[in-house]
């Protein structure tokens, strides 16, 4: 039997609150609608860099302290956050390979599912649907996505996370 040493989930647990941090930080209203989910950007990282340490059951977790941060309904996060994981999970071997603009893109097809799942959740709510400015986060986090994967890959390199 092998055993296999893991560290640095200290690193894994600090970008994730480094992250719900950034996602509340108050914005000039002008840029409000340009802000990306930095948790999920966060979360498709981990997904794929360690797809064995960080799983749809984490982001289930974390989809569940961002409603109760956000006060939206619960659960509505945490099952956007699990099928974007489950996604990047089950493709991770091949996004893992593509050049950054291709993972960017691949990134944006994430953002865009879990755009899709909260406005479906909100339609069923009852809630309005609101204009062309939902989408505007997620073209944020594909154009961010390749500084946020080197940061991201940097910081897991230099703590050694395994």
């Amino acid at each position: 039997m092998t055993v296999i040493r893991r560290s640095g989930g200290w690193v894994i647990t600090l970008s994730f609150l480094v992250a719900l941090i950034l996602n509340l930080l108050p914005l000039p209203d002008w840029a409000r609608p340009f802000r990306p989910d930095w948790v999920t950007l966060t979360l498709i990282y981990w997904c794929m860099a360690l797809p064995h340490r960080v799983g749809v059951g984490i982001a289930w977790g974390i989809g569940l302290v961002v409603d109760v941060m956000t006060n939206s309904l619960l659960g509505q996060h945490a099952l956007a956050f699990t099928l974007v994981a489950y996604l990047t999970l089950r493709f991770h071997q091949q996004i893992r390979v593509f050049p950054l603009w291709q993972q960017a893109l691949s990134v944006l097809v994430l953002l865009g599912i879990q755009e899709v799942t909260e406005l479906w959740i909100n339609g069923l709510l009852g809630r309005a649907l609101p204009s062309w400015a939902v989408w505007a986060p997620a073209l944020t986090g594909m154009i961010l996505w390749p500084w946020i994967y080197v940061v991201l890959r940097d910081v897991r390199r230099r703590f050694r996370v395994t």
